[in-house]
């Protein structure tokens, strides 16, 4: 299993705007991808493709969270999410 931690960036968390962009990019690739919060159990992750997951984890600013998969290639691919998801999409 891959694992990347991320740093919620968006000041007011993971909320409508920044789950959608986030979803949009999870569901690009073609092999699932999961998100918890630090120190959830793997099991408890849920599709970071899904934008009910990812506003059901409540995330806050600054706040960790953990991408994993079981996908032996997507190390790249969790970088790229994790700097989504680092990024403040709540700047103007």
């Amino acid at each position: 299993m891959i694992e990347r931690t991320a740093t919620i960036g968006s000041r007011v968390g993971l909320h409508a705007r920044p789950a959608a962009i986030f979803a949009e990019a999870a569901s690009e690739y073609d092999f699932e991808i999961t998100i918890a919060r630090e120190g959830e159990p793997a099991d408890e992750a849920g599709d970071a493709s899904s934008i009910l997951t990812l506003m059901g984890l409540g995330a806050e600013h600054g706040e960790a969270v953990v991408l994993r998969s079981e996908d032996a290639g997507a190390a790249e691919a969790l970088e790229a999410l994790a700097a989504v998801l680092e990024t403040d999409h709540d700047a103007s």
